[in-house]
């Protein structure tokens, strides 16, 4: 019984090995028919030959296309096919990036017909390398049909590889010329604490406006879209202009209005921006507001936002606002800006995104403590609230208690301050005699005020002597 055990075993193994070597020589033979193949339909078709040289031989001057065309080349699949590839380190340490090697061909297929590209050198006596060039190798009767495309194609995915890889800047005006340092920012449309539905809405915005250039020169419109952010500081708006910027890999123009001379400068500026890039102006209702200083008129302003000057395609304007009260409806006119953002305080929606982002806590005990002092009307801004989390993560119960703690001062500082202004508009009382002084009081006091000192009597009547503490204040 063992040996007829041992027997069937072997012959498995035997049977297993054979499988795997007709496998193996079927997917040779299928490599080699198919090189057959095209070796066949290249003897067979005649060829054309474009080169494309590192230099332009009658200026001297470097080819561009020559670099649009390595980057594309250097991200086809099929480089890992070819017979010599050479290993470079990205742009992080950690990145390994393939690239062709001198004389070596890859392949490419587009609208079904397939080309190849050699990467051509030319050597001098002494084997150094005097010029550089890609081939490209595509049949005569596929030229006509599919060439003009292909280059574009060519044109579009290295625009896209080389806008996603290089380093995005931020420029200040600072004597009418910009400077620029890196941006780093980290922010991400998925660490933004803003409604879901709104966010989405905006994603959907900007990635339609970013395949609409066609659609946008057939209307005879520019290319560019503007939003307005508005809402209390610390709500986010910063931080939502710097998600726009890395989700489109922009660069972002930071305008400051305070350091620009005239309108002259304010439009020499603008002509000095790139296209791809976010031209943001910060707290524009403040600026109009100290008109004293004011050096931009409404006028100029809005030739700022669309006149003649402002027609580089691919641009996003983003002005942020505290509130749209007193601003001229001119500037905010539908067409000068395309979609209003509002930016509140932090509700407990809100609340819940930020202790998930900062505490990682989904759910609490207490949060229906802040749940219920948020509806009662108390406020406090976001960047209030992440900044309590942020000191107090290592423990999420001490950071929601003194979230709930700030809040309650807030609401007590909010009842306080009503206070104050009822009494400060409010009559004075008439003056009463002692005995029906109490009586006449409460009668001669307004009803919100008489809401608002019962309030202050019942917290009050914790301890002992706060009551006439708090009649002498209401009284004064």
């Amino acid at each position: 019984m063992v040996v007829l055990n041992l027997f069937l075993i072997c012959f498995s193994i035997i049977c297993l090995i054979f499988l795997v070597r007709l496998f193996l020589h079927w997917t040779a033979l299928i490599y080699v028919v198919r090189k057959l193949t095209e070796w066949v339909e290249d003897r067979v078709h005649v060829h054309q030959h474009l080169k494309v040289p590192e230099v332009n031989e009658s200026t001297q001057q470097q080819n561009q296309f020559y670099r649009r065309v390595s980057l594309y080349l250097n991200s086809l699949p099929s480089l890992e096919d070819s017979d010599f590839t050479n290993l470079c380190s990205g742009k992080n340490p950690n990145d390994i990036v393939l690239s062709l090697d001198d004389d070596q061909s890859i392949q490419d297929v587009f609208l079904g017909a397939r080309v190849s590209w050699i990467n051509q050198t030319q050597r001098d006596h002494q084997n150094e390398v005097v010029s550089r060039s890609f081939v490209l190798r595509i049949k005569k009767k596929d030229k006509r049909r599919i060439l003009k495309p292909y280059l574009q194609h060519v044109h579009t995915v290295s625009d896209d590889i080389e806008q996603r890889g290089r380093e995005l800047k931020i420029y200040n005006n600072n004597n009418g010329k910009w400077k620029s340092v890196p941006f780093t920012h980290p922010a991400s449309f998925d660490s933004l604490v803003m409604d879901a539905d709104v966010k989405t809405k905006i994603q959907n915005d900007l990635e339609t406006f970013l395949k609409s250039k066609q659609y946008y020169h057939k209307l005879g419109r520019v290319w560019k879209r503007s939003y307005l952010l508005y809402g209390p500081s610390g709500t986010g708006k910063s931080s939502f202009v710097a998600a726009i910027a890395n989700l489109l890999n922009y660069d972002v123009y930071n305008v400051n209005l305070a350091q620009v001379v005239d309108e002259a400068d304010l439009n020499t500026l603008l002509l000095q921006t790139a296209c791809r890039s976010l031209i943001v102006v910060e707290d524009l209702d403040r600026y109009f507001s100290e008109k004293s200083r004011a050096r931009i008129t409404t006028s100029g302003l809005l030739n700022f936002m669309d006149g003649l000057l402002n027609s580089q395609d691919e641009r996003i304007m983003i002005f942020t606002m505290n509130g749209k009260d007193g601003i001229d409806s001119d500037l905010l006119r539908p067409g000068r800006i395309d979609m209003h953002i509002h930016f509140p305080m932090c509700d407990f929606n809100s609340f819940k995104n930020l202790a998930s982002n900062y505490l990682g806590v989904k759910e609490h005990k207490l949060f229906p403590q802040v749940e219920e002092i948020l509806q009662s009307g108390a406020t406090m801004s976001p960047a209030e609230i992440s900044e309590l989390m942020l000191v107090n993560r290592s423990s999420p119960s001490r950071a929601l208690k003194s979230v709930i703690s700030a809040l309650q001062s807030n609401s007590r500082n909010a009842v306080a301050a009503r206070l104050s202004e009822s009494v400060a508009s409010s009559p004075a009382p008439p003056s009463v005699s002692e005995d029906g002084g109490a009586a006449a009081w409460k009668e001669a006091m307004p009803k919100e005020i008489r809401k608002l000192y019962g309030m202050l009597r019942l917290k009050s009547c914790k301890r002992p002597g706060s009551f006439d503490h708090d009649s002498e204040m209401i009284e004064r």
